[in-house]
């Protein structure tokens, strides 16, 4: 290859990817990527609830999540945890290129729908 002044360059050296280097992503952001993608799966929350926030062991290229949720109730609480789980797990894995080896999902708190005192309650 010629340079502008005519002298001749050498390719550059391909470096083997063992020898690279390393990446380190902090605790912090795993578990802010997992906040995430929980209140992507939950969706609208009732009013007084609390977002998703998350707790995470990572070890290595894996990571174990802990969701703490809060939902609206009546609704269908065992396919709501479904859906956080596999958000969680997708977008951990796409975003930070780690194994989720476990989605465990805490529901704290379940809001009614109608509080107490509200029209079209029961009556006594």
């Amino acid at each position: 290859m010629s340079g502008a002044a005519g002298e001749v360059r050498e390719p550059a050296t391909v470096v083997a990817p063992g020898e690279r280097g390393a990446l380190r992503i902090a605790d912090k952001v795993v578990a802010k990527i997992a906040a995430q993608a929980a209140r992507e799966a939950v969706g609208p929350l009732p009013g007084p609830a609390a977002p998703p926030y998350t707790g995470v062991v990572v070890h290595r290229d894996s990571v174990r999540v802990l969701v703490h949720l809060e939902l609206g109730y009546p609704s269908d609480v065992p396919a709501r945890c479904r859906a956080v789980r596999h958000q969680v797990t997708e977008r951990v894995t796409a975003l930070a290129g780690m194994a989720v080896r476990e989605v465990a999902v805490r529901v704290e708190r379940l809001h009614p729908a109608h509080p107490r005192g509200a029209a079209g309650g029961r009556a006594r």
